[in-house]
C-alpha cells in the first residue's frame, strides 16, 4: 500500500517517519520544503504538489493546521482531487470539526475518493514513539483497508463510528486536555505563591488521585521554565473554539471548557500561541505577580 504524506509539522514528521520505518511506500509534501530534508536524505521521494502525492499514492495523510488548510491541501491549486484515481483514500489526521468532516467527505465523494477523520491524541512524544491514539470516522470497510497505516503511528486505533465521529471524539479528548492542564497551572502557581517546594508537589500529584498525562509530562517541563511546543497553545485554543461551538450548537453548558478557551485567547494575543499548551502557566504568573 502507497502512503502520501502532508504535513510534516511537530506531529506529522514523526508519523511519517513512523510509516516510513514499518517499510510502506512513502511519498512526502510539505508546503516549507525544508521540512522535507530529513526524508529525503533516507531516499524518500518529496512531491512538488498534494496533486503528485496523490497520483502515487493508494492512502494519502494529511496533518495540517486546520480545516482551511485541509480545503486547500484537498481542493485548492494542484490539490489531491486533480490526482484522483480509482481506489485513492484520504485521510484527514489533523484536528478539526464533524461538520467539516462530513463536508469534505462529500466533496471527495464527487471525484470517487473514499474519505476518514482520525485526528490524534498523545503529543508528540507519542508521535515520535509510534503510541498515539488515533480515532476513526468514516467506512468500516475503508477503515479496515488502512488499519495497518494506523498501527504504523498508533498503538490505541478506534473506530468511531460514521464519518465526523473522530473528530468529536477528538474534540472530548481536548475538553479533558484543556481543562487538565488549566488545573495544573492553577496549583502550581498558588504553590508558587505560598511558597511550596514545587518538586513535593509534583510527588503528591503524580502519585495519587490528581495523576494525569499533564502532571506526567508537562508539569516537569513547567517545572524547567520550559515552554517549547509538544503541542501547540493556538492548536489547543483552536480545538476548545470547535469544542464551544457544538456545545452550543446542542445546548450543552461547558463553562470550564469556555473559560479555559478565553484563557487561551489571552495567551495567544500575547504571542505565545507557538509556544506549548504549558505556556498557560506564564499567563498566571504575570496574572499573579509571579516573576519567572
Amino acid at each position: 500500500m502507497r502512503v502520501g504524506f502532508i504535513g510534516l509539522g511537530i506531529m506529522g514528521s514523526a508519523m511519517a517517519m513512523n510509516i516510513h520505518k514499518k517499510g510502506f511506500p512513502l511519498i512526502v509534501y510539505n508546503r516549507t520544503r525544508s521540512k522535507t530534508e530529513p526524508f529525503a536524505k533516507l531516499g524518500v521521494p518529496v512531491a512538488n504538489s498534494p496533486r503528485e502525492v496523490a497520483e502515487k499514492s493508494d492512502v494519502v495523510i494529511d496533518m495540517v493546521t486546520d480545516a482551511p488548510d485541509v480545503e486547500e491541501v484537498l481542493f485548492g491549486r494542484d490539490g489531491v482531487v486533480y490526482g484522483a484515481h480509482p481506489g485513492l483514500i484520504v485521510i484527514d489526521m489533523s484536528t478539526n470539526s464533524p461538520e467539516y468532516a462530513r463536508y469534505f467527505a462529500k466533496r471527495l465523494a464527487e471525484y470517487g475518493i473514499e474519505f476518514l477523520d482520525a485526528p490524534v491524541t498523545g503529543s508528540d512524544i507519542g508521535a515520535r514513539q509510534g503510541t498515539l491514539t488515533i480515532m476513526v470516522g468514516g467506512k468500516r470497510e475503508v477503515f479496515e483497508r488502512v488499519k495497518p497505516v494506523l498501527e504504523a503511528m498508533g498503538k490505541t486505533i478506534v473506530y468511531a463510528g460514521d464519518v465526523g465521529s473522530g473528530q468529536m471524539l477528538k474534540l472530548l479528548n481536548q475538553i479533558v486536555v484543556g481543562l487538565n492542564m488549566l488545573a495544573v497551572v492553577e496549583a502550581m502557581a498558588l504553590a508558587k505563591k505560598a511558597s511550596i517546594d514545587m518538586d513535593k508537589l509534583f510527588t503528591v500529584l503524580s502519585t495519587g488521585g490528581a495523576n494525569s498525562f499533564t502532571v506526567q509530562y508537562y508539569m516537569p517541563k513547567m517545572m524547567k521554565g520550559d515552554y517549547e511546543p509538544g503541542f501547540k497553545a493556538a492548536h489547543l485554543k483552536k480545538d476548545l473554539k470547535y469544542a464551544v461551538e457544538m456545545a452550543n450548537k446542542l445546548g450543552v453548558p461547558l463553562p470550564g471548557t469556555a473559560l479555559t478557551l478565553e484563557l487561551y485567547n489571552a495567551l495567544v494575543a500575547k504571542g505565545l500561541g507557538d509556544k506549548g499548551t504549558q505556556a498557560l502557566l506564564r499567563l498566571y504568573h504575570e496574572l499573579s505577580g509571579i516573576k519567572e
